[in-house]
C-alpha cells in the first residue's frame, strides 16, 4: 500500500487538509472556511476554537473519504503565519481571539518601539524584520497589557503562547507538545534568526515572559503524535507529527526552490515573494525582511521575503463588501472583457502598506476615474494592483540579491488568472512559472513530513515531483509597461497621504 502525508493547510480565510501520495499525487482533499471577525477598522481577529475546529473537521472528512486514514505515515503542519494566540496551559481555552497577521491595533507599540534609540537596528540585526505591527511580538503585547489579569497570569506560567501551527500542534497532541518551528518563530520578532533561539534582551524590550513561549524545532523532526480520541481523527492516532513551516516558507519548499537564487510567489490573501539566499541571512537594504526559510538535518536555510497584506483580499472586497461579482473567477471574466483598466488604478491598502513600503497609516484608494469607468475596469485595476505590488517586491529583491532572478515561480488561489500572470510576466520582464500542481503551500508541508518519515530521500528526489504547467512570457511592449509602472507609483503616493501619521 502506497504511504500517505497528511498536509494540514491552516490559512487565513479557510482550513484544508489534503492527503499527499508518495509519488505527489493527490489521494484527497478537504476545505472548510471560518469567520473573520472586524471588532474595528483596521481590526481583525479569529476565534482559535474555530481554527482548531474546522481544521480537525477537514482533516476528518478528508480521511473518511478517500479511505486513506490507515496509509497515513505523518503528518505536516502549514500555517498562516504571525497570527497570535494566548491560551490557559491547564485547560486549553484561548484568552481572547486570536489577533491575525492583517491587524493593525499594535500601530502604536510598533511606533513607540521606533522611537526608542537604536532599537530598530538592533531589531533587525537579531530578528532580521524591520518594527511593524505585522509581526507577532506587538500582537503578545497587546493581549498582555488588555485581557484582564493576562499579565499576571503569564507571569505564573499560567497562559501559553503560540502561532497557528503551536496551536494546532498543542491540540493535536492532546496538550502535551508546546512548539514552534523555526520559520515561524521567525515572524514573531522576538527570536534571533542567527542562534535559533528566543531572545532576552527583545523578549524583556516588549515586557514578554519568556515562560510562555513554546519550544523551538527544527522544521522535520517528530514534534509528537496524535493523541487517542480526537473525533474524526481516531484512525491518526499514533502518527507522528514531523513537518511544520509557515505558509510562505512551506511555499517556498514546496516549489523545489532549494537552490540560492531561485525565487517564488504565492498569490493568497496577501501576496509572498521569498528568495532562497543559501545558508547564511542577507540584509535587506531595500525595504524587504530576513527570514528563516527551513532548517533540515541540522542546516538552516535563509530566505528574502517580501510581503503585500492585501492581494486576493481585494477580489474578496469586490465580492464580499462591494458585490461587484458572485465568484472570484468572475473577476477574471470581467476583467477580460476590457482591454485595459481605463487608466484607473487601485492600490488596495485596505490595513496598510507592507513591503518595501511599510507604511502603518497608508490606506486603499482609486484613482484615474472618469465617467466612462465601469465594473469591468474595476475588476481588472484589482488584478492589475496585485501584479503591481509583487512587481515592487521584486525590484527590491533584485536590489538586495545583487544579481538577476531569470525566473519566478508562482502559486496560490489567485494564480489561476491568466491575465494576472501574463501582465505580471509582461511588468517583470521574465518569465513566470505556474506549476502543474498548485497546492505547493500544502505539498511543501508533506515534503517536510514526509522526509522526517522517511517516504522521501532527499531533496533531489523532491526536485522530481514538480513540472509546470503554463510558463508565461513577456508580450507587451516595455516602455509601455514602464509607463504603466509609473502610474501606480504615483497612486501609492496618494494611498501614503491619506492618513496623518501620528
Amino acid at each position: 500500500m502506497q504511504r500517505y502525508i497528511l498536509a494540514l493547510d491552516q490559512g487565513t480565510t479557510s482550513s484544508r487538509a489534503i492527503l499527499f501520495g508518495r509519488d505527489g499525487s493527490v489521494g484527497g482533499h478537504a476545505q472548510q472556511p471560518f469567520r473573520q471577525y472586524y471588532p474595528q477598522p483596521g481590526w481583525v481577529e479569529h476565534d482559535p476554537n474555530e481554527i482548531w475546529e474546522s481544521e480537525r473537521a477537514v482533516a476528518a472528512q478528508a480521511l473518511r473519504e478517500s479511505g486513506l486514514g490507515r496509509a497515513v505515515a505523518a503528518i505536516g503542519i502549514t500555517n498562516q503565519r504571525e497570527t497570535t494566540i494566548l491560551w490557559d496551559r491547564a485547560t486549553g481555552e484561548p484568552i481572547h481571539n486570536a489577533i491575525v497577521w492583517q491587524c493593525r491595533r499594535t500601530a502604536d507599540i510598533a511606533d513607540a518601539l521606533r522611537e526608542k534609540r537604536g532599537v530598530s537596528e538592533l531589531v533587525a540585526e537579531k530578528t532580521g524584520l524591520h518594527i511593524d505591527a505585522y509581526f507577532s511580538a506587538t500582537k503578545i503585547k497587546w493581549l498582555l497589557d488588555h485581557v484582564p489579569s493576562a499579565r499576571e497570569r503569564a507571569e505564573r506560567g499560567e497562559i501559553l503562547f503560540g502561532t497557528v501551527e503551536t496551536w494546532l500542534i498543542w491540540r493535536l497532541t492532546g496538550g502535551k507538545v508546546h512548539v514552534t518551528d523555526y520559520s515561524n518563530a521567525s515572524r514573531t520578532m522576538l527570536f534571533n534568526i542567527h542562534t535559533l533561539s528566543w531572545d532576552e534582551e527583545l523578549c524583556a524590550l516588549l515586557d514578554i515572559p519568556m515562560n510562555i513561549l513554546p519550544r523551538p524545532v527544527s522544521n522535520s523532526e517528530v514534534y509528537g503524535t496524535v493523541a487517542e480520541g480526537i473525533e474524526g481523527l481516531e484512525e491518526l492516532a499514533g502518527v507522528p507529527i514531523c513537518g511544520a513551516a509557515g505558509d510562505q516558507q512551506a511555499a517556498l519548499f514546496g516549489q523545489g526552490c532549494f537552490t540560492r537564487g531561485q525565487a517564488k510567489n504565492t498569490y493568497g490573501t496577501g501576496c509572498f515573494t521569498l528568495m532562497n539566499v543559501g545558508g547564511a541571512p542577507v540584509r535587506s537594504r531595500a525595504g524587504l525582511v530576513t527570514t528563516v526559510g527551513w532548517s533540515l538535518n541540522g542546516e538552516t536555510t535563509y530566505a528574502l521575503e517580501g510581503s503585500v497584506f492585501n492581494a486576493g483580499s481585494a477580489i474578496q472586497w469586490l465580492r464580499d463588501e462591494l458585490q461587484v461579482i458572485s465568484t472570484s473567477h468572475e473577476c477574471d471574466i470581467l476583467a477580460e472583457s476590457v482591454p485595459d483598466s481605463g487608466g484607473i488604478y487601485l492600490v488596495p491598502a485596505f490595513t496598510g502598506l507592507g513591503a518595501p513600503y511599510w507604511d502603518m497609516y497608508a490606506r486603499g484608494c482609486v484613482v484615474g476615474i472618469t465617467r466612462g469607468t465601469t465594473k469591468a475596469h474595476f475588476a481588472r485595476a484589482v488584478l492589475e494592483s496585485i501584479a503591481y505590488q509583487v512587481t515592487d517586491l521584486m525590484t527590491a529583491m533584485r536590489q538586495d540579491a545583487g544579481c538577476e532572478i531569470s525566473l519566478l515561480r508562482v502559486d496560490g488561489g489567485a494564480s489561476v488568472s491568466d491575465l494576472m500572470m501574463q501582465f505580471q510576466a509582461d511588468l517583470l520582464r521574465i518569465p513566470v512559472d505556474r506549476p502543474a500542481m498548485v497546492e505547493t503551500t500544502a505539498f511543501g508541508a508533506a515534503s517536510l513530513a514526509g522526509l522526517a518519515a522517511g517516504v522521501w530521500k532527499d531533496l533531489d528526489e523532491l526536485s522530481t515531483l514538480r513540472c509546470s504547467e503554463r510558463v508565461f512570457t513577456p508580450e507587451r511592449a516595455q516602455y509601455e509597461c514602464e509607463e504603466l509602472y509609473r502610474g501606480w507609483k504615483r497612486a501609492v503616493g496618494c494611498a501614503q497621504g491619506w492618513v496623518e501619521k501620528k
